[in-house]
């Protein structure tokens, strides 16, 4: 009974994920077609700008050399006005019916249908040119604004190329062409040249060189060949490439990416936050005031057109969108332009912390180093050099340990004519075998003292490889991990971008660690450790401040969860570190990290500039408005022209 239960849950789930998929595929759909209507929308408004324009100086013109009614007047201005205010009206409208009274369409639609109203009050002049006017410089803020957003969308929508259209897969012995939705993990896909790869999986057959600018922001392309693993969204260039599918559409890496970035936006950081609680409780309050501004003084002094006219210039200039529309687009630019760079991410509420970073942990393996061991030096005592490898390469031939393959490789001909039997292999101490009649011992310092070989300790940092031969020292190999080539600059800009200190955590020997950390001048290291002991000693470094912890992910995914910031490196192939980390980056290159410190700190700061210079302004002209030194126009210009200038600082978040 438990066991059909259990059956039919499975299914359910299933039948689940595939609904999933088709709601995501159709979501993908739909924006597609948002999109398209935006651009189709923006059209629309130029036009509409355009013809208000001309109409309005046409109406002008007119008033200038006639001498008609008020009511006349009104209609004349009325035909640019509800060109290019309708849809605003019609949205103030909405609004009020929903109960969003206070939105910046409402604003807009009473200080512009006061000021037409106030011409036909005793003795005030008309207003009808200013009404227009502000509804069509309005207009053209809105159409900056759309121009803004459309382009940080397009940063963002150029990992959107990430997304294939289209797989191949071999069934019953023919090739059919579906969704990557409809691939199960195991099949067969053929990837041909200038296509995506649909999903990740292992070639089976062909070679070929893959662009993953989409997926890395690396330019440089990768060369792939049989039982090599292939990620989605890289782009194939030459070969055909049979692949075997490991994973669904859904889990696959680049479904993975889109879906970090597309929520990114979501998580809002401190400035975010508190510009939508700001206009909340801001808008209501200036409603207010504008309503004193107009009644009390006019029942002072009953200037009522006067002081109706200042009241509706404070509602014009209060208006917060200048404020509720940028800081959003600076954060939402500064997302796109570090993804750009193959930098992902996860919120705009990460882009304080690693504005603020204090300490950042490296993990060595993988890390700051290669983890790919190689020989480093070779020193020889009785032999040449050549010879000292070619016996280690040779005992080494059949063993699967990361050195063996470093000896290996370092002395790649093996098919000489040597002769090499009776290997025995004694775990913790190394290798020994008959090559060519003699006795040749490859390993540690144990081995060594257990065959009586003289050895002698090296003065280089790595893993030592003694050699002896018939019983008699020979001498002994450097192996070490290479450091990354740009490991030391990365720690040196971190230093540079006044990050007060680095850390770097191994697991390997004391000397190795303190080699590694002089050369790249890391303020301090703990080497030695377990998995768990990273989580503590990340826990005692935490108290000092914000900290970043940096792994390559296929261990680190309980460290990089209890930190500040956890950043992935090279995470493409570790879906641990995709899930537990905060910034995930694309490449292997550690450099990355104070480009990513130094994107956060632009945004921030661009995001400062716009909330200071937007609010800076409005109080000037709200104060000149209320004595009555202020015109419409500046009105205008208080609340438009700084949301346009605001835009215009936000886009340069993009350029990272």
């Amino acid at each position: 009974m438990i066991h059909e239960d259990h059956k039919h849950a499975c299914e359910c789930h299933e039948h689940e994920h595939h609904h999933h998929h088709e709601h995501e595929h159709h979501e993908h759909h739909h924006e597609h077609q948002h999109h398209h209507g935006e651009e189709e929308e923006g059209k629309g408004r130029l036009i509409k700008i355009i013809v208000a324009a001309v109409l309005l100086g046409v109406a002008v013109i007119i008033e200038k050399k006639t001498d008609w009614a008020t009511w006349q007047y009104l209609l004349l201005f009325l035909v640019p006005y509800l060109v290019v205010g309708w849809d605003t009206l019609k949205e103030a409208a909405e609004g009020l019916v929903h109960g969003e009274a206070l939105s910046e369409d409402f604003l807009m639609s009473v200080a512009t249908l006061g000021a037409l109203g106030i011409g036909f009050m005793p003795g005030a002049e008309s207003q009808f040119p200013e009404a227009v006017f502000v509804m069509l410089f309005f207009q053209v803020g809105e159409l900056f604004e759309e121009m803004a957003e459309g382009r940080s969308r397009k940063s963002i929508a150029h990992l959107m190329d990430l997304r294939p259209d289209a797989a191949h897969v071999e069934r019953e012995g023919k090739l059919v062409t579906v969704k990557p939705e409809e691939v199960k993990p195991g099949e067969i896909i053929l990837v041909q040249p200038g296509e995506k790869v649909p999903m990740d999986g292992v070639v089976l057959e062909g070679r070929s060189s893959l662009d993953t600018v989409a997926l890395t922001g690396e330019s440089v392309p990768r060369t792939v060949h049989e039982g090599d693993e292939i990620l989605s969204g890289c782009v194939n260039q030459s070969g055909v490439l049979k692949v075997k599918t490991t994973k669904a559409f859904g889990e696959s890496t680049a479904a993975k990416i889109l879906d970090l970035v597309e929520n990114a936006a979501a998580s809002k950081s401190r400035s975010e936050s508190f510009i939508t609680r700001f206009a909340k409780i801001y808008t209501p309050i200036v409603v207010a005031l504008a309503v004193l501004v107009a009644v009390v003084p006019s029942l002072i002094t009953g200037e009522w057109a006067t002081w109706i006219y200042r009241g509706l210039l404070f509602l014009v200039v209060s208006c917060p969108c200048a404020l509720v529309i940028s800081v959003p687009l600076t954060f939402f630019g500064g997302l796109g332009g570090a993804s750009k760079k193959g930098i992902l991410i996860k919120g705009s509420n990460l882009m304080d912390k690693l504005a603020g970073l204090h300490t950042v942990v490296f993990d060595k393996t993988g890390t700051l180093t290669e983890g790919v061991f190689e020989v480093t030096a070779v020193h020889p005592e009785v032999i040449d050099q050549t010879e000292l490898l070619h016996l280690a390469a040779h005992v080494e031939r059949h063993s699967t340990h990361p050195i063996a393959m470093a000896l290996r490789n370092a002395y790649p001909n093996e098919a000489d004519e040597c002769s090499v039997e009776d290997i025995e292999e004694t775990a913790g101490h190394g290798i020994i075998a008959t090559v060519n009649g003699k006795k040749v011992a490859v390993g540690n310092s144990k081995l060594m003292d257990k065959l009586g070989a003289a050895w002698h300790p090296c003065e280089q940092s790595g893993t030592i490889i003694h050699v002896a031969i018939d019983g008699e020292y020979a001498g002994h190999i450097v192996i070490s991990d290479r450091i990354k080539e740009d490991s030391a600059e990365a720690i040196a800009a971190l230093k540079a971008a006044g990050v007060g200190r680095t850390v770097m955590l191994t697991g390997d020997q004391e000397s190795v660690a303190a080699s590694v950390a002089s050369a790249l001048k890391v303020d301090e290291y703990h080497a030695q450790l377990l998995p768990a002991d990273k989580v503590t000693q990340v826990e005692c470094l935490l108290q000092d401040g914000t900290l970043a912890f940096v792994g390559d992910g296929i261990n680190d995914a309980p460290v990089l969860t209890r930190v500040d910031v956890g950043i992935a490196m090279g995470a493409l192939g570790s879906d641990a570190a995709i899930e537990a980390a905060d910034v995930v980056l694309m490449d292997d290159k550690p450099s990355k990290i104070a480009l990513a410190v130094k994107i956060a700190r632009r945004t921030l700061r661009i995001a400062r500039q716009n909330i200071i210079f937007a609010i800076g302004v409005k109080v000037l002209v709200l104060v000149l408005a209320t004595l009555g030194l202020a015109t419409m126009w500046m009105a205008v210009f208080a609340d438009v022209g700084v949301t346009v200038l605001a835009v215009v600082n936000a886009m340069r978040a993009l350029k990272a």
